[in-house]
């Protein structure tokens, strides 16, 4: 299970991180590996407007505005995974190298 949050720089620039479903993401270390002073995740409205889906069915996919994506490392590791497609409860089971062609993610290491 991998979930999809949309976060928010210092400046409020939008981004998605992809994150093991049982795992938080340590913004500070994400920060400091993307560039940036600080990382926190958006409020649930700011991250509707983001990416165009109500949160709990957003999906890395097919956002409103387009956003830099960001994927914790090890998730390439795994058979495969299971993503939200953009609906409550509708999940998308694929191959982690598959996200990672259509996404082009930055990989990271950000798993608190």
């Amino acid at each position: 299970m991998i979930k999809t949050l949309i976060m928010e720089d210092e400046n409020k620039r939008p981004l998605i991180v992809l994150m093991h479903g049982d795992r938080e993401v340590g913004t500070g270390m994400l920060a400091k590996q993307i560039g940036v002073k600080k990382v926190h995740p958006c409020d649930p409205k700011t991250a509707d407007k983001h990416s165009g889906y109500q949160v709990g069915g957003t999906s890395p996919f097919g956002t409103r505005h387009p956003m830099p994506v960001y994927m914790e490392a090890s998730i390439v590791e795994l058979e495969r995974i299971y993503i939200n497609g953009g609906k409550r409860g509708f999940l998308i089971g694929m191959d982690p190298k598959e996200t990672q062609r259509v996404l082009r993610p930055v990989l990271v290491s950000a798993a608190a």
